[in-house]
């Protein structure tokens, strides 16, 4: 069955936006779906759950995004929400409306436009943290945002949850998830206020401008939440610079900032970062051991659909290799920092 008209009538009703059609799909990995939407007067942006979802909350995860920009927008650089429909008949699946930013998404290169070396990384990496810093200082509750039970025990509760899932649906020996899982729970450290948390926070998942290193826009919220902002930080800086694997799991993530003689340190961004929001840097190894091992355990479930052959892609398939060097990497800091 033909769902476009259906989709278009949609739009046209509860959106304003009038002759849509579905373009051309945006990005990869395993986060929602992003594919434009060309209308009467210009572009928009559909989100929507990916086709193969490891998760069965999916489609919960396009709702928590679209009220999180709600939330946000005004406040953050976001998107403008647009419009959000649960209706199945409608395209098959939930699906949020955003606004279309005009921006380039970096990844393993600069944009030609941009002067090469390090003044650029460095303007590319201030302005990271200031954005992060902008969401993290946002009083959450004047703008109704909903926290999760017990939101300052996010870290706690995310160690059990993923140690839990990978314990009971596994397909290889990954002894490093349980050892560093174990290393995590012994020296969690007392959690700050909770924050607003993106929760996915790096470089490809944010627009920039076209024709100088400014922040067009943050996107992809769909593991935002109210958190430990400590996770969003850590998770930027982990893959920001040199990393201890080479290659590193997820070689293509920030590779501009790797690739690049004399780009800023993890340490100045930090100390913007902490400059800030007034948060101290105290525990910042435990938090980037923490953001890798989850980014890891969470991923692995893609591997493991991929190996039952319920998905063929080549991001699970190039898993087989990222998550076993993403855990090296965790372990490896966890004995520089603290000790294993």
């Amino acid at each position: 069955m033909d769902m476009e008209p259906r989709f278009s009538d949609w739009l046209a009703e509860h959106v304003g936006l009038e002759d849509a059609r579905l373009g051309e799909r945006l990005g990869g990995g395993n986060s929602n779906v992003t594919q434009l939407i060309r209308h009467r007067n210009g572009l928009a942006i559909l989100r929507r759950p990916p086709d193969n979802a490891i998760s069965s909350s999916a489609a919960g995860g396009v709702r928590r995004e679209y009220k999180m920009l709600a939330a946000l927008h005004g406040h953050a650089p976001v998107p403008a929400p647009l419009g959000f429909c649960d209706d199945a008949s409608v395209l098959g699946v939930a699906f949020a409306v955003v606004e279309h930013v005009r921006g380039v998404s970096i990844t393993t290169a600069l944009p030609s436009a941009y002067a090469a070396g390090a003044s650029t990384l460095e303007a590319i990496g201030k302005e990271l943290i200031d954005a992060l810093a902008s969401v993290h200082t946002l009083d959450w509750q004047a703008l109704g945002i909903e926290p999760p039970d017990a939101p300052q025990g996010y870290v706690a509760k995310q160690i059990r949850r993923w140690l839990k899932a990978r314990g009971t649906d596994c397909v290889r020996d990954l002894p490093l998830i349980a050892e560093i899982g174990g290393w995590l729970e012994k020296h969690l450290p007392p959690p700050p206020p909770p924050t607003v948390m993106h929760g996915d926070f790096h470089l490809d998942n944010t627009l920039f401008r076209h024709d100088t290193p400014r922040l067009a826009a943050v996107i992809d919220w769909e593991l935002a939440s109210i958190g430990n902002p400590y996770a969003d930080l850590a998770l930027m800086l982990a893959f920001w610079g040199k990393r201890s694997v080479d290659p590193p799991g997820f070689a293509f993530v920030q590779q501009v900032t790797r690739d690049a003689e004399h780009c800023v340190d993890r340490d100045a961004l930090s100390r913007q970062w902490s400059s800030r929001t007034g948060l101290a840097l105290d525990d910042l190894e435990f938090y980037r051991v923490f953001a890798l091992w989850r980014l890891a355990a969470i991923v692995e479930g893609a591997y493991v659909l991929f190996r039952r052959g319920s998905v063929a892609d080549d991001y699970s398939r190039r898993l087989e290799y990222d998550v076993p060097a993403l855990l090296e990497e965790a372990a490896a800091i966890a004995r520089l920092g603290v000790g294993a």
